[in-house]
């Protein structure tokens, strides 16, 4: 059975040698790619890939809320992380978003194909003994928060929308246009973000995406 993939990265090299890589492999066909993660949502609603291998640093939509979405357009489909950093924070943020695992970009050129065949299969796969550790820690402590409430500075996934967009230097208009929802609902959705996160400033807003992955430094 061919494994249908989907690469997305905004880096036009970076996706070039990714195909490469998976189309060494019998078996595998890359049916399309994506240079943002609105571009990967729309294309995994279309193409219904087995695998999308998406970076965690997308414009427009970051890799965790594409693959937030993406699961929740299309279920079956399988999604692969890759970044270029590991921390434990990162790798409790995927598993929170519903990946099955993560690749370091360093490390794909040794890892991708075993990865995608892991991540095919449903099996969860992450890239090294850190993240192992880390992953054995957050099933372990998975019952335990289940059930717990939300911080009440949480944001909602459309508000982390709009964050990523903010920070990303696009004005209420853009972004509207970007998320298809009317003016007036991006300037309540702001003053509600501003409110819930008690800062003041664009740039306020700006180190708050970076320092939860929203978009990169």
């Amino acid at each position: 059975m061919t494994t249908r993939i989907l690469i997305a990265d905004d880096h036009p090299l970076f996706r070039k040698g990714v195909r490469e890589v998976l189309e060494s492999q019998p078996g595998y066909e890359v049916v399309g790619e994506a240079a943002t993660g609105r571009e990967a949502l729309l294309k995994t609603r279309r193409l219904k890939p087995h695998v999308v291998v998406l970076d965690i640093s997308m414009p427009e939509l970051n890799g965790l809320e594409a693959t937030r979405e993406i699961l929740k357009a299309v279920p079956e489909t399988e999604v692969l992380i890759l970044t270029l950093h590991e921390s434990e924070n990162l790798v409790h943020q995927v598993l929170g978003a519903g990946a099955r695992g993560y690749v370091l970009k360093s490390d794909a050129d040794l890892t991708l194909l075993e990865a995608v065949e892991a991540v095919r299969q449903h099996k969860a796969y992450f890239a090294s003994k850190v993240a192992a550790v880390v992953l054995e820690g957050y099933l372990k402590g998975r019952e335990r928060l289940v059930g717990e409430k939300a911080s009440p500075h949480e944001l909602t996934a459309r508000e982390r929308q709009i964050v990523q967009l903010l920070a990303e230097g696009k004005g209420n208009k853009e972004v509207a246009s970007l998320l298809g929802i009317a003016l007036h609902t991006v300037v309540t959705h702001r003053s509600n973000i501003m409110h819930k996160l008690e800062v003041h400033t664009i740039s306020d807003l700006v180190r708050y995406a970076i320092r939860n992955n929203l978009v990169s430094a």
